[in-house]
């Protein structure tokens, strides 16, 4: 298998479709095009096959004349804290946020600590097709950094030193890479914690765990009556919660529990939040409320990243749990949004439950109707359907808002309803979509 990089500067795939070699080569074109002569870490999640990755990828690196640095198994926004701090060319990470061990893949930062902008990519990605690759009559060394983890919650510390002592938690690690430094990060401040899936053996991360189970996590809780619940990602980037209740609260609305404490913190830069063009209606709502501009951009970690850096700010995030901290790190990190996220709830006075109030999430409807390849694009011009769309949005009335898009791939229109009231949009997406049928038969 070839394997190349997507633009947001990673790619994902069934471990057992890629070969060292396709490793190996990565190491080799990374090197050549990032480092010259010099230094790229290398960090992995806990997956079984990351291991011979890490030292297909080394080997690759070496072959350049490059020194590659071992990180071992190590949360992914830490290798690009420390690919900052020890100034070194780049970082790569072996791994996958939510897929179980069954898959993999890599993500590329460059000496910033940022991922890999869209021309490095594209070399990459050349060299990676084309094979050639630069003479060289030296190799690189290997080397280890002796205390990656500690280094990593040093820098969380210096951030976030708060006295969380008092509180009950429930943590989800996922079996993945923050299984050990959540341990020890949250020994540091005071609070009770239950560790949950916390024993990575090669085969278990994001096994019906962290964020993207979150039911066990939810009754663990609940039965314990912790303050709170915490999941992550496999790969340490992303983090979730539940409320003292159980009740999962997704990445938005950690944001309006953020955005507001900021706010009255003085520590919200231009009373902005980055936030994706996809934001439910119901963070747009508060965000008006407590006088709070919303910054869009498109959906992704990347483009977030590159708003909150380009504009300034200091919170920006998305539905996902991809939140980020821009005072403090240009990666979203699943464990510094943990100790953010407890830290505020302890300065409230307040429950979680009655923090995450503030925003109410507005319900969604979503349907796809089929259409023939005649009607591709010509859909869009069809004064009926748009008159329609436009009486629609009026009647929304601003809390709430349809989109209808066509699937790039194949003729398939996707008809996308948000409003206050789930049986109002229920009935409008049923609405548009048979008008769409009517007027654009699959079959002619």
């Amino acid at each position: 298998m070839s394997i190349s990089f997507d633009p947001d500067g990673s790619f994902t795939a069934l471990s057992e479709n890629i070969p060292c070699e396709a490793f190996l080569k990565l190491g080799r074109a990374a090197a050549e095009i990032m480092c010259h002569g010099g230094r790229l870490l290398v960090g992995t999640d806990t997956r079984i096959s990351s291991a011979a990755f890490e030292q297909a990828l080394t080997a690759g690196i070496l072959s350049a004349g490059c020194e590659a640095v071992s990180l071992g198994v190590i949360p992914q926004p830490a290798g690009a804290y420390l690919v900052k701090k020890t100034g070194a060319d780049g970082f790569v990470y072996i791994g996958d946020a939510d897929g179980e061990a069954e898959k993999c893949g890599a993500v590329i930062y460059g000496s910033g600590g940022r991922r890999i902008g869209e021309d490095v990519i594209e070399k990459i990605n050349e060299k990676l097709k084309s094979g050639r690759h630069s003479k060289n009559i030296s190799f690189g060394t290997r080397s280890s950094y002796p205390d990656a983890i500690g280094d990593y919650i040093a820098f969380i510390l210096r951030n976030c030193s708060s006295d969380l002592s008092g509180m009950t938690i429930a943590a989800d690690c996922a079996n993945g890479a923050v299984s050990e430094a959540a341990e020890k990060l949250f020994s540091s401040f005071g609070a009770k914690v239950y560790l949950l899936n916390c024993d990575p053996d090669g085969n278990n991360i994001n096994r019906e765990c962290g964020i993207s189970h979150m039911e066990s996590l939810s009754e663990f809780v609940r039965n314990r009556k912790c303050d709170l619940g915490i999941a992550f990602d496999g790969t340490g980037s992303k983090c979730l919660a539940v409320d003292e209740n159980g009740t999962a609260i997704d990445g938005e609305k950690l944001l309006a529990v953020f955005a507001k404490d900021m706010r009255e913190r003085g520590a919200l830069k231009k009373n902005s939040v980055v936030v994706s063009a996809s934001v439910n209606t119901g963070f747009i709502v508060f965000a008006d409320e407590n006088k709070i501009k919303d910054v869009t951009t498109r959906s992704g970690g990347r483009y977030i990243t590159e708003k909150l850096v380009s504009g300034g700010y200091s919170l920006g995030g998305e539905l996902s749990g991809n939140i980020l901290f821009g005072d403090i790190s240009c990666e979203s990190d699943g464990l510094l949004t943990a100790v953010m996220l407890l830290s505020a709830v302890k300065r409230s006075g307040k429950k979680f439950s009655e923090l995450c109030s503030v925003m109410e999430r507005y319900p969604q409807v979503a349907l796809n109707v089929k259409i023939s390849e005649d009607w591709r694009e010509v859909w869009k011009n069809i004064p009926e359907l748009e008159e329609m769309i436009e009486k629609k949005e009026k009647e929304l009335d601003g809390f709430g808002r349809i989109a209808v898009r066509e699937n790039p791939s194949e003729p398939v229109i996707r008809v996308s309803v948000e409003g206050k009231r789930f049986d109002a949009v229920n009935d409008m997406a049923v609405e548009i979509a048979g008008a769409i049928k009517r007027l654009c038969p699959s079959h002619q």
